[in-house]
C-alpha cells in the first residue's frame, strides 16, 4: 500500500511539473490596481528580449474586471518601443459584454478575466530589448471596478 502512494504522489507531481511548464511564453506579467481603479498614470509595462526577429509572436492584453464594471467595451493604448525603433503607439477597442449584458469574459466568482489579442504573428524589426507598454484610454479617470491588467507575450506559429 505504501509503494501504492508513493508511486500515485510521484505520477501526480510529474504531471504538475509537465503542465506547469509552457516554453512558449516570453513574458507574463500583471499589475493589480489599487483600489480596483486603474488611473492614467498607472501604465502596465513589461520588458521582453528578442533573440530571433524571424520568429512570429503573439502579444495579449490581459484584463480582470468585477462585475460591477460599468461599461461594456474598454479602450487602451498600447505602445511598443525599443530595438532601435522609435516608439510606436495604437489605439485599441475590445467588446467586453454581450448586447443583453452578459459577460464574454471567463468568470470565476465576481471577477471575468480576459486575454485579447493585441500582435499576433509579430515579427519584432529587429532583436534587442523592447518595452511593452498598456494604458487605458476611457473617459473616466480613474477606471472603477478594474482588478488587474497585464501583458503576456508568447511565441507564435511560424
Amino acid at each position: 500500500m505504501n509503494n501504492f502512494k508513493v508511486l500515485l504522489l510521484s505520477s501526480f507531481l510529474i504531471v504538475l511539473f509537465i503542465s506547469g511548464c509552457d516554453t512558449n511564453t516570453l513574458v507574463d506579467s500583471n499589475m493589480s490596481m489599487p483600489a480596483r481603479n486603474w488611473s492614467y498614470p498607472n501604465k502596465v509595462k513589461t520588458l521582453v528580449e528578442i533573440t530571433d526577429s524571424s520568429k512570429p509572436y503573439n502579444i495579449y492584453f490581459k484584463l480582470r474586471h468585477t462585475a460591477d464594471y460599468r461599461y461594456s467595451n474598454i479602450f487602451v493604448l498600447f505602445h511598443i518601443s525599443g530595438g532601435g525603433q522609435k516608439k510606436h503607439t495604437r489605439r485599441y477597442e475590445y467588446r467586453l459584454a454581450q448586447p443583453d449584458g452578459q459577460w464574454n469574459g471567463s468568470g470565476s466568482g465576481n471577477l471575468f478575466t480576459y486575454a485579447l489579442p493585441l500582435l499576433t504573428n509579430y515579427k519584432f524589426p529587429s532583436p534587442g530589448k523592447y518595452e511593452l507598454e498598456i494604458e487605458q484610454n476611457m473617459r473616466d479617470n480613474p477606471l472603477a471596478e478594474i482588478s488587474d491588467a497585464g501583458i503576456k507575450v508568447e511565441t507564435g506559429i511560424q
